[in-house]
């Protein structure tokens, strides 16, 4: 079973992700803010990160950074999730680090898609 990190602030927007992830076939393990997102990639070894952009402590965009600096962490796949698309948000997560950008409020069918993509391409 995949193992998702889920980096998401708000505690409904978690709950309600973290369920439906679960029903699709997914482990998930979570990070409140940047800083927890750091750590926990480190210690659950995630096949995957989904990272909202906008996260106390340290934003989505530097704990990307930080996460893809650590040794064996270059190649794991990060999807950038955010409530606020605003222009260039799309390129600077890229940028950042992340294989992919999502918007909520999540579109199910279209973010497990992307997951799918993104745990089939070779590591």
């Amino acid at each position: 079973m995949p193992k998702i990190l889920l980096v998401e602030d708000n505690e409904m927007n978690r709950d309600m992700l973290t369920r439906r992830l679960a029903r699709a076939g997914y482990a998930v393990v979570h990070a409140a803010d940047g800083e927890e997102a750091i750590l926990k990639a480190a210690e659950e070894t995630p096949d995957l990160i989904l990272m909202d952009l906008s996260l106390p402590k340290i934003d989505g965009w530097e704990a990307t950074r930080q996460i893809r600096a650590r040794d064996g962490h270059a190649k794991l796949p990060i999807i950038a999730l955010t409530a606020h698309a605003m222009a260039g948000d799309r390129e600077r997560a890229l940028a950042a680090g992340c294989d992919d950008f999502d918007t909520k409020p999540v579109e199910l069918p279209r973010l497990l898609g992307k997951i799918e993509t993104l745990l089939a391409r070779p590591r």
